[in-house]
């Protein structure tokens, strides 16, 4: 699979990378950002991928998270996949709603028409775009953590969960903990799955816990005055889960902060060095 390389830039001594590919999975062109620190100039590194939440693309985490200077400490390179396939002929909310459709892939699987043919992002994340980094370029596949931000955070806690052998670690930033359960994931989930409740199981991580999947822990920071929490976001969900299974979570309440990268910003060096920590060892 042929990776283009669409802008670079020296960050911290290494490079970051804009990179575009064609996806079978989505059938459309599809964009990613990747930082190599300078590590990577030696050989290969463990690679962290981080899921950006509804409405966005590989860029907000990239330019707004600030993440380079620890990744460079670490040793860690860092891929940013886009959130949905995009481009002429894919289909998109009817209403022009931002909660579905184009930027608002959840990280699912489709099988509802129009949507099945290019909404692929399970697909996409766990198998064909590793497979992609791996050959071209230097990581080390059997060393990878996952972790994102809402929409994103929901990402993250769903493939670890689905699977544990391939991420030693696994955090979140505000996480959609259950889909099932809030009115983001109440349109997603049907819109994308149709209106067989199994099916979306797979897609929750309150739900996957409750079926037998774990995780050797996880990370998560949700910001007290994030607009979000209660309607949406439900962190509780998830605490109640994990502490059921025996799973252990670090949940931090953040006072203060809200649903912006701000928030992101301001402890995505705590999330790196988790993540460092376990995919070092």
């Amino acid at each position: 699979m042929t990776i283009e390389t669409v802008s670079s830039a020296r960050s911290f001594g290494g490079t970051q990378l804009v990179c575009k590919h064609a996806s079978a999975e989505t059938g459309t062109e599809m964009r990613f950002s990747v930082y190599l620190p300078p590590a990577a100039e030696v050989g290969p590194v463990p690679v962290v991928w981080f899921l950006s939440g509804l409405t966005c693309t590989e860029e907000n985490f990239t330019t707004k998270a600030g993440a380079q200077r620890m990744a460079a400490k670490h040793g860690l390179a860092i891929v940013a996949p886009d959130t949905s396939p995009r481009g002429e002929g894919v289909p998109d909310d009817p209403e022009g709603a931002y909660d579905f459709g184009l930027g608002a892939g959840f990280y699912v699987d489709a099988t509802v028409e129009p949507f099945a043919a290019n909404y692929r992002m399970a697909s996409y994340i766990e198998s064909e775009l590793p497979k992609a980094v791996g050959e071209a370029l230097p990581v080390d596949l059997s060393r990878q953590g996952i972790m994102g931000h809402s929409m994103g955070g929901h990402g993250a806690l769903t493939i670890a969960l689905r699977n544990p052998d391939g991420f030693r670690a696994v955090s979140a930033f505000a996480p959609i903990v259950s889909p099932i359960n809030c009115p983001w994931g109440q349109k997603a989930l049907p819109g994308y799955l149709g209106d067989d409740r199994q099916a979306w199981r797979r897609y929750d991580a309150c739900a996957l816990i409750a079926d037998g999947h774990r995780v050797d822990d996880i990370l998560v920071d949700q910001g007290l005055a994030d607009g979000f929490l209660e309607s949406q976001l439900k962190p509780e969900l998830l605490e109640a889960a994990c502490e059921t299974a025996g799973i252990p979570l670090t949940l931090r309440r953040q006072e203060g902060y809200d649903h912006s990268y701000y928030f992101i910003a301001s402890f995505i060096e705590d999330h790196l060095d988790w993540h460092a920590e376990r995919l070092k060892r």
